[in-house]
């Protein structure tokens, strides 16, 4: 009886409470009856469902088959399965994950942004047209392999370029991708990160082509805010870049802070409007065979044991009069998400399942994504106070490859 008065309720006052909930509640609540699937349509086309959405981890699932994905909730402690469209999951790499889409490599080297809560998919400009590529083409004038050239803005690495079969280019082109706001809105930018060393290229909506930003490279991260990209270097510059006003030149927001780099960096807006520089160090575990003079040797990449392990996260605030960093000491009432994903900070009073001064992490260095596919990913919660890690669920539930990302579900659909 209390069911049917439920389905009786007015559309305004079941929508508004629909507005309230997770993502996992909210598709489930769609799927009860035609006047509460009616509410969950309205709101996910006009995009008033919570907005709050705590991040998920997706990750594949080898028992659940080639086209699904499994999506773990922070918020419920509870893992899903996602059906996507194809090509098939399994065959893709994953190499970004922003505002509920993720970006993704299939095997012919194409890349497709996709959002696996709605299924809704894009296909983005052809790698072809990526200024280091070439198509090459069989007698029948199909494309059959890639050239690839190995020269920056700035110099030539190899003089000679590199021939590649269609899925083996990904391996060595791409390093991450990123998206300035929500499809759905219908203007957006795509910033790649792509070798040789780390360059940039865009795509706005619409675009046939992909843009090179020469000359600078060894850029580790990606960040819009106030709609300019501010791009982080492996030394720990910033630069900022307006492409909605061409010609696009990048301009210098913080010199370079170190002279060798060891850890990885990370640019975030903090929940105030400040910028963070996030410095996070992996190491390969020590093995006990290892003689520890010899600890100034490159590590030996043994598949079957070689692992990485957070060690350390260190959080600086760029001051943006003097140009500089600040160290802190705490991320306060903030939560960080660091992986192959948009850097996110978030407060953790909003998301009531979150740990306050904590950094959520997944894998994301290239050389051991694409070097060690089957091994052991580097998942967990960093504590900055006692500066330790620990596991999201043990055993871990997700497979090693595409690599697991963190994404906030957006279950807005392409109108």
């Amino acid at each position: 009886m209390q069911m049917e008065k439920s389905l009786e309720l007015p559309q305004d006052i079941v929508r508004r409470i629909f507005a309230i909930l997770e993502v996992p509640d909210l598709v489930r609540a769609g799927s009860v009856c035609s006047s509460w699937r009616a509410a969950y349509t309205n709101l996910c086309s006009t995009g008033s469902y919570r907005l709050q959405q705590t991040p998920c981890l997706l990750y594949t699932s080898e028992s659940a088959g080639t086209r699904t994905a499994g999506l773990y909730s922070l918020a419920e402690k509870k893992a899903y399965t996602l059906t996507l469209p194809d090509p098939p999951m399994h065959s893709r790499h994953i190499i970004g994950s922003s505002y509920g889409w993720i970006v993704t490599a299939d095997e012919r080297s194409e890349l497709h942004i996709v959002n696996p809560i709605t299924g809704n998919q894009i296909a983005l400009p052809s790698v072809t047209t990526i200024e280091q590529v070439k198509p090459i083409f069989d007698d029948a004038s199909v494309i059959c392999n890639y050239e690839y050239s190995w020269y920056t803005g700035k110099r030539t690495i190899l003089d000679t370029p590199s021939t590649f079969v269609l899925s083996g280019l990904r391996e060595s082109l791409f390093y991450k991708a990123f998206l300035s706001s929500d499809p759905c809105s219908g203007d957006y930018f795509v910033v790649l990160i792509h070798n040789p060393r780390s360059q940039l290229s865009f795509a706005r909506a619409g675009d046939a082509k992909w843009t090179w930003l020469p000359p600078n490279s060894e850029y580790e991260d990606c960040l819009f805010k106030g709609g300019l990209l501010y791009a982080s270097t492996s030394i720990g510059e910033i630069h900022t870049f307006n492409l909605g006003a061409p010609p696009v030149t990048p301009k210098i927001f913080l010199d370079k802070v170190k002279d060798i780099y060891f850890e990885r960096i990370y640019t975030v807006q903090a929940s105030c409007g400040e910028l963070l520089q996030i410095w996070r160090s992996d190491v390969p575990p020590q093995r006990d065979d290892e003689d520890e003079s010899d600890s100034d040797l490159e590590p030996e990449l043994d598949p079957e044991c070689h692992v990485t392990n957070t060690t350390a996260i260190k959080v600086h605030k760029v001051d943006s009069t003097s140009k500089k960093l600040m160290e802190m000491i705490s991320l306060g009432q903030n939560v960080l998400f660091l992986g192959h994903n948009q850097s996110l900070c978030l407060r953790a009073e909003e998301y009531p399942q979150l740990k306050a001064n904590n950094v959520y992490f997944t894998d994301d260095d290239y050389l051991y994504l694409t070097g060690f596919k089957n091994n052991r990913r580097d998942i967990g919660i960093f504590d900055l106070e006692s500066n330790s890690s620990e596991e999201i669920v043990s055993p871990q539930l997700w497979s090693n490859w595409p690599t697991p990302v963190w994404l906030i579900p957006n279950p807005r659909r392409m109108s």
